[in-house]
């Protein structure tokens, strides 16, 4: 008699768990810590500044909203707190990876001001010699009012400064390049004096 009161518990306990399992509620809350973690990660640039966290992050979410598709809500409750840890590290990298990013931005201007200090000396010498001085003189002006843009940017995008020393630079080798043939090319003949005209 206590084998079928114990087996018919056993056997109450277990469904009573099938149905509470069947019976389970989405993880809506969790769905919404999670976004909102998301939402406060991309505000904060983890696209730019913490992108392999981010990458992380948006995979714990992704398979997340696969479980809750699939109506796994024990393992999507799990997968949206992950991705909400996981967002807000993203979210929290994002300082560091700026200031890498503007230490990068900060060391291509240097070179880039450096290389131009070198090509607009050398062009102010050659500059008789230029076939196109209009050309070299708008570049000018372009290298040197990008450069003081590019300095200005740094603080606040420094992926738009590094993006801006990466372009100056092509400007800057470009009449590296174009000063040296110059400077190589022989220089032009003197003209010679044509016959002298007999007066009448």
């Amino acid at each position: 008699m206590k084998q079928v009161r114990l087996l018919v518990s056993v056997l109450m306990v277990l469904s009573l768990v099938m149905v509470m399992a069947g019976c389970s509620k989405p993880p809506e809350a969790e769905q919404k810590a999670a976004k909102a973690a998301m939402d406060a990660a991309m505000s904060a640039g983890a696209d730019k500044y913490a992108a392999a966290d981010l990458g992380t992050a948006k995979k714990a979410w992704d398979s997340a909203e696969s479980q809750m598709k699939d109506k796994k809500y024990k393992e999507a409750k799990e997968g949206y707190v992950a991705a909400k840890a996981a967002f807000e590290k993203a979210a929290a990298g994002v300082a560091s990876g700026k200031k890498a990013m503007a230490d990068q931005a900060n060391a291509a201007l240097a070179g880039t001001e450096e290389a131009w200090k070198k090509v607009e000396d050398e062009g102010k010498k050659l500059e008789k010699k230029m076939k196109d001085k209009e050309a070299w003189a708008n570049d000018s002006k372009a290298i040197s009012e990008g450069l003081a843009k590019a300095k200005e940017m740094v603080s606040s995008d420094p992926v738009g400064a590094k993006a801006k020393a990466d372009e100056l630079k092509g400007m800057v080798d470009k009449w590296e390049g174009t000063l040296k043939e110059l400077a190589a090319a022989p220089a032009p003949a003197p003209a010679k004096p044509g016959p002298a005209k007999k007066g009448k």
